[in-house]
């Protein structure tokens, strides 16, 4: 890792490591890739927590370095294993400890604080990795009746603990096999494909649609999470994902036509027409399940044309916040097309995110003395928009007008830019810091424009209630009524549950707040304890109610997923 800092290179971890490691299941993406910060953002890191370059000589935490080993039982019985392979294949059930640890946990920092203290604990008996719809209706069928908790593996993205196997049972990982197109339909502008296929392999098939399909052109789903790279298309949909591009593109609720999902009771399959008048619609109930009625097994999503050359870049800086969710919110109202990214960060996030993208490297930084814009006051946003040409052209025509009556300053695209590089990345600063004992984690909810400054402030006051701790806030994905609000802390620990009361704390306030639990990161069983008191007896009442029908024996995802037990 070229890295060269001017007076001090700190000693990020770079080395390899064995592949049946607790480091290589708790770190994030590729296991030769590491993210470092600028030399800029590590001085502000350094300094907000009262440390010195020689902190960063040595390493305070566990680096996992070690291989996965434990001892806990395994509960199935001779015969129930030799069932699982004779569905799958005796090469695609798996009881090693490596196997049964690597679908447990997911990616929120109390996750992977208990790796790196060797916490094992609510692991699957067995992983099984499908290969098709029919062996994953079999699979469901057998737990049923032998009443074997069954957990479903996507990417492994999660940060709410939606995978854990808190009962034992079976984990069906997606990602080795479950991962095909199943049909291209260019004439109705859609896919289908296996739920297990990542976001990478999905947007590579449909950006070589010509070539692979026939198709007269390149399309894409617009759905970029900042997990893409290593999330999955069944993970999207089973916890209401958002992508960053949702502003045009819709989130995962409005791209996706119709799915089908093997039950405890049978197999659910919808239609796949854009709108229908029969009922309830079922593709909104099985959506943000989160695999308590059934495993997702193949979806149909509607398509958009890839047309990267009309995109139209920018950014603006706003003298405080309430100026950029002014301009943010007449935008989202005008009626003149939305913009694809739409991001508007607080001042703490502007400051960090000023370092970041070198923009305090750059000539920008004489012009916001010149202009009266002040560090820890003044707000950025950046976005683009997508679409036809013309329309294009137009939103961001717009957004430009709209952002010169609200007095914002153009940046050009180039901070935009700078976010594009990292949009993806950005999450491997994570292990590179808490090998120092600094922890990054994130929460969100969704806000009305009425009350967003009210939540924005309440939310922030409780984490910045422990000191020293940093808090960055953005809006990333607006509508007419309102937006959701991201909340990303930085602060020094090392203790799991030190964290999760932490974690909980945040949860309360943001309940406490009037926002809704979740935006798209889901429920799972961590955001769990919320979700009852949030929606009211009568909400939650027909969640349960739908649970007891799909899966009367309560073998799907148990152990608190959504608040059902």
């Amino acid at each position: 890792m070229p890295h060269v800092y001017k007076n001090f290179e700190p000693k990020w971890f770079n080395e390899e490591f064995s592949p049946k490691s607790y480091r290589a299941i708790f770190k994030w993406g590729v296991p030769a890739q590491i993210k470092a910060p600028k030399e800029s953002l590590y001085k502000m890191v350094r300094d907000t927590f009262g440390l010195k370059d020689e902190d960063f000589s040595h390493y305070s935490e566990n680096l996992g370095l070690d291989e996965v080993d434990f001892d806990l039982p395994i509960h199935l019985n001779d015969a129930q294993i030799a069932h699982f392979k004779e569905i799958a294949g005796a090469d695609f059930v798996k009881t090693d400890n490596f196997s049964r640890l690597s679908v447990a946990y997911g990616k929120t920092m109390y996750d992977i604080m208990r790796l790196r203290n060797k916490i094992v604990e609510n692991v699957p008996d067995a992983v099984i990795y499908p290969d098709s719809k029919e062996q994953i209706e079999k699979i469901v069928a057998y737990c049923a009746a032998e009443k074997i908790p069954l957990y479903v593996y996507g990417g492994g993205s999660s940060v709410t603990r939606g995978v854990e196997c808190v009962k034992g049972g079976v984990s069906l990982d997606m990602r080795l096999r479950f991962n095909k197109v199943i049909d291209f339909n260019e004439t109705d502008q859609t896919i289908t494909v296996e739920a297990g296929i990542s976001g990478p392999a999905l947007e590579e098939h449909l950006q070589n649609a010509v070539k692979e399909f026939g198709a007269k052109r390149a399309y894409t789903t617009g759905h970029f999470p900042q997990s893409w790279e290593h999330s999955s298309v069944g993970g999207w949909i089973v916890t209401h994902g958002s992508g960053q591009n949702s502003t045009y593109y819709g989130c995962i609720q409005d791209i996706v036509l119709g799915a089908d999902y093997a039950t405890p009771v049978g197999v659910l399959s919808t239609d796949r027409y854009p709108r229908k008048a029969c009922g309830p619609d079922l593709d909104q109930i099985m959506m943000g399940s989160e695999g308590t009625f059934g495993v997702l097994t193949h979806a149909t999503l509607k398509i958009s044309r890839y047309m990267p050359e009309t995109i139209k870049r920018f950014s603006y800086m706003f003298k405080d916040f309430q100026a950029g969710m002014d301009f943010a919110r007449e935008v989202m109202q005008c009626e003149a097309g939305h913009p694809s990214v739409f991001r508007l960060s607080d001042a703490e996030e502007t400051s960090i995110m000023l370092h970041m993208y070198g923009v305090m490297d750059s000539p920008l930084r004489h012009l916001f003395n010149a202009k009266g814009f002040k560090v820890g006051e003044m707000c950025l946003f950046l976005g683009f928009t997508n679409g036809e040409a013309g329309f294009s052209k137009n939103v961001a025509k717009n957004v430009a007008r709209i952002a010169k009556k609200h007095k914002g300053m153009w940046l050009s695209g180039m901070v935009c830019k700078g976010w594009e590089h990292g949009r993806f990345s950005d999450p491997y600063l994570r292990d590179t810091l808490q090998d120092f004992s600094i922890v990054m984690d994130t929460m969100e909810c969704t806000v009305r424009w009425s009350n967003m400054t009210q939540v924005h402030d309440a939310v922030r006051k409780v984490v910045k209630a422990r000191p020293g701790t940093v808090c960055m806030t953005h809006l990333s994905h607006a509508y007419p009524q309102g937006a959701n609000l991201y909340w990303i802390f930085i602060t020094r620990m090392s203790d799991p549950e030190e964290f999760r009361k932490y974690h909980a704390s945040i949860l309360e306030a943001i309940y406490q707040s009037g926002a809704s639990m979740s935006h798209h990161h889901g429920i799972g069983k961590m955001f769990a304890p919320w979700l009852p008191k949030y929606l009211g007896d009568t909400a939650f009442g027909s969640i349960k109610a739908l649970r007891n029908y799909f899966d009367p024996d309560h073998v799907m995802n148990p152990g608190g997923t959504l608040g059902l037990e």
